[in-house]
């Protein structure tokens, strides 16, 4: 499974200004251990002791930043609403000169660990077989995706039934692959780029489509 992004702490991080007084640590901290926990461990060890212990401090910074534990597991449900859907929304919205080149940005939201994280999406979904109101906002979340990425089809000028199917096994496909571990070089996606966007458009795509897909892939370090 995918792992989430380890990201500095506040005090480790140059280009953050500078604490004062006797806070130590961030409400982002706390979140980002949080985050980290949950992907690594599940939902079961994301524990206010055992993040504070991570972060070096006692449970009353918690509480400065945070109600109760039930606040800041809502917390890392919109922090992976922020960080996963939002992003694949805007990426189905950007301007593109035709539909392989939207399609293209749809998969780099699955390239660049910046853009959506993998890991964290996993351990939700994983989070919501133990948990109804999780599961509801998983449902949510695919039916939101699922929907910009039809409407991505449809500016292109598809049928809204063939739109809603092509956005199904675009989609679908994606989350699959990275739940099998598909395990290949970017290289080796590259080149099987063409035949897959004809798979999913049913439109051969111009040479720039792939050059520029590419580059974004070199770009982020995924060749």
């Amino acid at each position: 499974m995918p792992k989430s992004q380890p990201v500095p702490l506040h005090r480790e991080d140059p280009d953050k200004p500078e604490l004062v007084g006797n806070i130590k640590v961030t409400r982002e901290d706390w979140l980002n251990v949080a985050r980290d926990i949950l992907v690594s461990d599940g939902v079961g060890e994301v524990k206010v002791l055992t993040i504070g212990q991570r972060l070096g401090v006692s449970r009353s910074s918690f509480y400065w930043y945070f109600k109760s534990r039930k606040h800041l597991l809502e917390a890392l449900l919109d922090d992976w609403e922020a960080r996963n859907t939002a992003t694949i929304v805007s990426h189905c919205r950007m301007p593109a000169r035709s539909i392989n080149a939207a399609v293209c940005n749809f998969f780099r939201c699955f390239i660049d660990p910046d853009l959506f994280d993998q890991g964290l999406d996993f351990a939700v979904r994983e989070w919501s077989r133990r948990s109804g109101s999780v599961r509801q906002r998983i449902d949510a979340a695919d039916s939101t995706r699922l929907q910009a990425v039809q409407e991505m089809f449809e500016r292109y000028g598809y049928a809204p039934d063939d739109a809603d199917a092509r956005a199904r096994i675009l989609y679908y496909m994606q989350l699959g692959y990275h739940a099998l571990e598909v395990r290949e070089p970017m290289s080796a996606r590259i080149d099987r780029l063409e035949q897959y966007l004809v798979g999913f458009t049913g439109v051969a795509p111009e040479p720039e489509d792939i050059e520029d897909h590419k580059a974004f892939c070199l770009s982020v370090g995924s060749g």
